[in-house]
């Protein structure tokens, strides 16, 4: 039976979604967990750390930024220094918003990390902040760059793998519709199939091609790397789906364009299935609650 037209565009806009909820997923899972044991062989700068930690657990965030700044001015090769240090100053960058001193506070956590970098250039933690940071602030190629660098500290991690399709879509998405937008191709002709738009003239199709294909086709790659590593993950689904509608767009021939959409249809179906086994209630996990 096939679905409603409501039902998929409910499904897109979830698709859409996904990077919001990997992007909780991804705070949670990187920030260093302020609790470790010291690493420092100096106590002065170790009681700094635990008196930052102490200041951060009570979100006085300002106070645990002197405290964690000092721990690294006393102990140069204090590489937790510089990753709370990140981790605090983060804590006070609101994404999203403009101003230069919300500005300034993202550009210190990034130089925070990077201290912890030069120290240990394979840091994950570091890495995955930078990345994420840079992503808050738009600037998706230097986002994948650090992702990059994920990969090649950790090659069996499938989150950057993730973040790569899903920047690769974020970099192409908006030349894409800018360009339907211009020529007034930016709706779907079929009522019954709201997430497929009408095929781009040649001239548009070679222009659009040359922009972004390269992005489609290492993002619909690497999508498909982190689903091998981690088979459930509905949101590299998600952004498999929306690629794929990438790839229709850029395709010459129709049967290859019909093509891309057939498969992107297939992943928006396994997304459903992965999210409803996942909710269920014979899954053991919890079904997620309602937003107000």
């Amino acid at each position: 039976m096939k679905r409603s037209s409501v039902h998929k565009l409910l499904v897109f806009a979830v698709a859409l979604g996904a990077q919001t909820l990997m992007l909780v997923h991804a705070g949670q899972e990187n920030s260093p967990q302020l609790s470790e044991p010291c690493a420092s062989k100096l106590e002065v700068a170790c009681e700094q750390l635990r008196m930052g930690v102490s200041s951060y657990r009570e979100a006085w965030f300002a106070e645990a930024v002197l405290h964690f700044r000092y721990a690294a001015e006393l102990d140069s090769n204090f590489v937790q220094a510089h990753l709370y240090l990140g981790t605090a100053l983060t804590q006070q960058y609101i994404p999203g918003r403009e101003s230069s001193e919300n500005l300034r506070m993202a550009n210190q956590a990034i130089a925070a990390f990077e201290g912890a970098l030069k120290l240990d250039a394979q840091n994950t933690t570091a890495l995955a902040d930078i990345a994420q940071i840079y992503y808050y602030l738009r600037r998706f190629d230097k986002a994948k760059q650090y992702q990059q660098r994920r990969i090649d500290a950790d090659p069996g991690n499938p989150e950057p793998y993730y973040w790569i399709g899903m920047l690769d879509w974020a970099l192409c998405f908006p030349r894409q519709m800018k360009l339907r937008k211009d020529l007034n191709l930016d709706f779907p002709r079929d009522p019954n199939r709201p997430s497929t738009l009408p095929p781009l003239p040649e001239d548009a199709r070679a222009r659009l091609a040359s922009e972004n294909g390269d992005a489609v086709e290492e993002g619909i790659q690497d999508l498909k790397k982190a689903l091998e590593l981690k088979p459930d993950d509905s949101d590299a689904m998600a952004y498999l789906n929306l690629l794929y509608r990438q790839k229709a767009d850029l395709e010459v021939e129709e049967g290859d364009r019909q093509a891309d959409l057939r498969i992107a249809d297939e992943w928006v179906d396994k997304f459903i299935a992965i999210r409803r086994k996942k909710t269920s209630p014979s899954s053991g996990e919890e079904a997620p609650q309602q937003q107000p």
